[in-house]
């Protein structure tokens, strides 16, 4: 990072919500780590948006549970899925990769863990959300209700043009998508975190690329040479090709951050047959502070912090599949 400035890089239009207080660390000297757990509370008690934590959308039951992670180094990272009463996901993550030997907890098991280090049990579901659940269970039409057979989620806000980032005027709209967040400290060392309440009326059971450390979040900056991704998106897209850790290896190889996420987004084209509804975006860093996004489809957006301040931006680079 040639001026030592720290940076701090989030999906999404709602990122200023989670660059605020992770910058606020990053300019107190505090840790890259610090940081990206500060703005991902910061979005998981938001209940505007509806895609993670407090007032994430349901699975198809109407139930709500939640998926994160947090890395820093291969050797660094925790993980826990399908919370359904705890909304300090991320946090519950990074308890597990500071107190454990373990990298991921999930369900009753995550749950009591997070209950014997002290985090607050809490309602995730929201009215708003079981409002928005009960009008998809009822709605007769453009819902494939066989669940297990090529079903895509709704166009989240950044498809249909509509921003939740505001003041106390924002408003709840449709379905978003998982935040990811990377942070490059004054230090020099880069941190990486993924929260999300995972695709919307999913089948019950179903986790996604956003805990999995590899697929949804990659951090490793062994040897100096340092990159972190982090995805958003149709997981199972993202999944198959372990989007993140193909990026961060291809950075280490040499490859500037875009060069990393045009190739991953190549390989999802190559690899799968991609439905209209179907989105994966990247972001990606280098220790250096080269940074980096991407997204298959126009609707991408990510936040950037730095030295010349907090700026929402369509993706750098868009691979539109043939």
């Amino acid at each position: 990072m040639p001026d030592g400035a720290p940076l701090m890089l989030t999906t999404w239009s709602f990122g200023p919500v989670a660059n605020g207080p992770g910058m606020d660390v990053l300019r107190a000297g505090g840790s890259a780590l610090d940081a990206v757990l500060a703005g991902a509370t910061a979005v998981e008690e938001d209940p505007l948006i509806n895609s993670v934590g407090v007032g994430g959308l349901p699975d198809a039951d109407g139930h709500v549970s939640l998926d994160a992670c947090v890395m820093t180094n291969p050797d660094r990272c925790g993980s826990v899925c399908c919370l359904r009463h705890y909304s300090s996901a991320a946090a519950i993550a990074r308890a597990v990769m500071e107190k454990t030997i373990h990298v991921m907890l999930a369900g009753e098991g995550a749950e009591a863990f997070a209950a014997r280090h002290g985090f607050a049990r809490r309602e995730l579901l929201t009215n708003a959300a079981r409002a928005e659940w009960e009008k998809w269970r009822n709605d007769p039409k453009g819902i494939n209700r066989d669940l297990y057979q090529g079903w895509v989620p709704p166009l989240n806000v950044e498809e249909v043009g509509v921003s939740v980032v505001g003041n106390a005027g924002r408003i709840q709209e449709p379905s978003h998508d998982t935040v990811s967040i990377l942070a490059l400290d004054a230090r020099g060392e880069l941190a990486g975190v993924c929260s999300t309440s995972g695709m919307a009326f999913k089948v019950p059971g179903r986790v996604g690329d956003s805990p999995i450390i590899g697929h949804g979040l990659y951090v490793d900056q062994t040897g100096g040479v340092g990159g972190a991704a982090a995805a958003t998106g149709t997981g199972e897209l993202i999944m198959g090709v372990c989007g993140s850790f193909l990026a961060v290896e291809l950075i280490r190889s040499g490859r500037s951050p875009a060069e990393a996420i045009r190739e991953v987004l190549g390989r999802i084209t190559a690899k799968y047959r991609l439905g209209a509804d179907h989105q994966v975006a990247l972001i990606a860093m280098a220790s250096d502070g080269r940074w980096a996004s991407g997204a298959l489809r126009p609707g991408f957006s990510h936040t950037i912090s730095d030295g010349q301040g907090t700026r929402v931006e369509p993706a750098q680079a868009v691979v539109v599949p043939s």
